[in-house]
């Protein structure tokens, strides 16, 4: 149980120092509570920044809500109605990441902003819960990195397939899958194949639009915070909101928005948190520079053999989820290695995660999936689509975490933001 009295010591010392110091000064919440952090109540305060349809799922999740912020005010005064008072509203992120009474800041925002809150709120000592994609380029992945690791931050991706609930197609959840690959029942290196056939049916359609014409911003908006980082292009209602998935500036189109849930359980079962692929092979239609598109096939080989296969054109009917020398495993947990159930009930289980975000918050150890796993299989993405966009296979060094003799690849791990905005 938390210690209830912490609650007015930490706010009389917070309100003292400032008046000491004649100027607002952020402390982070966890080093007010000592080495064992303790909260100031018996539930962990949080704050959503985007409550559109994505935001609105996380009031949903564990934690206090106390503030919410949007850019729209049409969607800030729907969740404030429907919350309730006493939960602070904003416009500005900024504004409540300094708000000294908040312990979490989830971020539900359009993924082009995701890199940039979370360096802040890690710099303001919050804890962060992350949308997918964690990032829309690697170069913003490594700088959060960065500021979780100075900043002693804890920080969850939202995607949770590697420790829970079913996986897509599987009838089970990764552990027991983990188990057999593990324990090298189907031998090595593995192929992973996502695909309708193995139960990942990708947004294989979403696309941006390409003649779209300018619009008048609605007065709720304020669309030049919305774009933030992100280049100037005229308004259009198919830019903002649910619909941004489907433009580059923003997101990857369907390879984005559902990439990170089916790859990231890959990654896990092929213990590829620490690395990433050598050769990312396409076959796609020519992109368009602005409206993402649809691909056909994405594959990823790493330097040890193993492969992830995105079909997204769903051609290879018989492919299996997993592929290796020694069996192979399909949908449903189908398999041609015998007695697959007792098989796994025998095989030792995998290391144990910290599945609940509290619990990582608490003890100040990493969630199971966190910033430096979660950025390998964001990666994933944004590899691919840079291969994408650029028309061509790519070479990569995952170690240096640079394309091999290849400027114009390069150019977009750390791609320029518009007017004041950097990492």
């Amino acid at each position: 149980m938390f210690n209830m009295p912490l609650k007015n010591n930490r706010r009389e010392f917070l309100r003292n120092a400032s008046l000491a110091a004649g100027l607002f000064t952020i402390v982070p919440r966890h080093v007010l509570g000592g080495s064992g952090f303790t909260a100031p109540s018996d539930k962990l305060t949080k704050a959503i920044v985007g409550v559109g349809s994505m935001g609105q799922g996380h009031l949903k999740y564990e934690g206090e809500l106390v503030a919410i912020c949007d850019v729209d005010r049409n969607h800030l005064s729907n969740v404030a109605e429907l919350v309730g008072p006493g939960v602070k509203t904003f416009t500005d992120f900024r504004e409540l990441i300094a708000d000294p009474g908040i312990d979490v800041v989830h971020i539900a925002t359009p993924p082009h902003w995701h890199g940039l809150i979370s360096i802040a709120a890690a710099k303001a000592g919050k804890d962060i819960w992350c949308e997918k994609p964690m990032t829309r380029t690697i170069g913003e992945g490594i700088a959060v990195q960065r500021a979780l690791e100075n900043a002693g931050s804890m920080f969850r991706l939202n995607t949770w397939f590697r420790f829970e609930d079913t996986f897509y197609g599987m009838n089970a959840p990764v552990k027991p899958i983990k188990k057999l690959v593990e324990n090298r029942v189907f031998g090595w290196p593995l192929k992973i194949t996502l695909s309708a056939t193995t139960g990942f049916d990708w947004k294989f359609y979403w696309s941006g639009r390409t003649d779209l014409e300018p619009r008048a911003v609605p007065e709720e908006l304020d669309y030049d915070m919305w774009l933030g980082p992100a280049p100037f292009k005229p308004y259009s209602p198919e830019r903002v909101h649910i619909n941004f998935r489907g433009y580059w500036d923003y997101d990857g189109g369907g390879l984005g928005d559902m990439g990170q849930h089916y790859m990231d359980p890959a990654q896990y079962l092929l213990e590829k948190d620490h690395t990433g692929p050598i050769n990312i092979e396409i076959d796609a239609p020519q992109q368009h520079p602005d409206a993402a598109g649809t691909w056909r096939r994405i594959e990823y080989t790493y330097a040890d053999g193993c492969k992830i296969v995105l079909d997204g054109a769903n051609r290879d009917k018989n492919a299996a989820f997993i592929e290796g020398p020694l069996g192979k495993l399909y949908r449903g947990m189908q398999s041609d290695i015998k007695d697959l159930d007792l098989l796994i009930a025998n095989l030792p289980d995998p290391t144990p995660q910290i599945s609940t975000f509290s619990e990582s918050v608490k003890s100040r150890q990493k969630f199971a999936l966190n910033e430096l796993n979660g950025h390998r299989s964001c990666s994933l993405i944004n590899l691919g689509v840079t291969a994408l966009r650029l028309g061509r296979n790519l070479e990569f060094d995952p170690a240096k975490q640079t394309f091999i003799e290849d400027d114009a690849a390069n150019r977009m791990i750390y791609q320029p933001m518009r007017g004041t905005w950097s990492l």
